[in-house]
């Protein structure tokens, strides 16, 4: 397995994918937050937090972990080396969770440098430093668990095709529908227990909790199974494409 993490980290900076993708998400935040008028402006917004950011980075991730993802195993199909895989010395988990925990791993290092984000607003503020470090904390805990799920789904979609591109749109559709999905799909329901059980279904309700800064054990089972649950299906998927 730590043979697969290194060598996908390796080739996503040994190709512009990695610089590419890091280099999006800090100029598409960074645009949103700081240059463009509108919603997502932090001077517009007129408080010195980072809520918009986390409302932001989903979207942005929305589409860059897919991009990052697609080529996992579609490359492997394409290029015939996929059979390589089923009779190396490890196992499918252990290939799977070597690509998982690389994809996860170019995301984080793409986080990292938003941390120069919470200093920022920590000085803008009316009192410098009054800043509710445990709220921001909970943040970065659930966009973790969100581009964990999100990475799982990515390298699921991207063992049902070899075209790269195919992979990428059905991986982008079906992480946009588990997020926010079946929150539409509860509004156009009667009001009731059952509006409330399909909103817990979708990932929305659950990173809202957890950003709330409030760790509960729910909202961590829920994408732990969500994010296991995805990677059992990459792994099905690829053992029925060995028979």
């Amino acid at each position: 397995m730590i043979a697969i993490f290194k060598r996908e980290i390796q080739s996503f900076f040994t190709s512009p994918i990695g610089y590419l993708v890091i280099g999006l998400f800090l100029v598409l935040t960074g645009l949103f937050l700081w240059v463009f008028k509108g919603p997502f402006n932090i001077f517009e917004y007129g408080f010195a937090d980072l809520g918009n950011f986390f409302l932001l980075a989903p979207w942005v991730f929305l589409f860059l972990i897919p991009a990052i993802t697609m080529k996992s195993f579609s490359e492997e199909k394409k290029l015939g080396t996929l059979e390589l895989l089923f009779i190396k010395p490890i196992s499918l988990w252990e290939t799977v969770l070597g690509k998982f925990f690389g994809s996860l791993c170019l995301a984080l290092i793409a986080i990292l440098p938003t941390l120069l984000y919470v200093y920022t607003i920590s000085q803008l503020g009316a009192t410098i430093g009054n800043l509710d470090i445990g709220l921001v904390l909970g943040s970065y805990f659930s966009l973790l668990f969100l581009i964990a799920s999100y990475t799982a789904i990515g390298l699921f979609t991207s063992t049902l095709s070899e075209n790269q591109i195919v992979a990428f749109i059905i991986g982008m559709v079906l992480c946009f529908f588990m997020l926010y999905g079946f929150e539409s799909l509860a509004t156009i329901l009667p009001n009731g227990p059952v509006v409330l059980l399909v909103e817990q279904i979708g990932m929305k309700a659950h990173f809202e909790s957890i950003a709330r800064g409030v760790l509960d054990t729910r909202d961590i089972i829920y994408f732990t199974s969500l994010t296991l649950f995805f990677l059992y299906l990459t792994v099905n998927q690829l053992k029925n494409q060995n028979r």
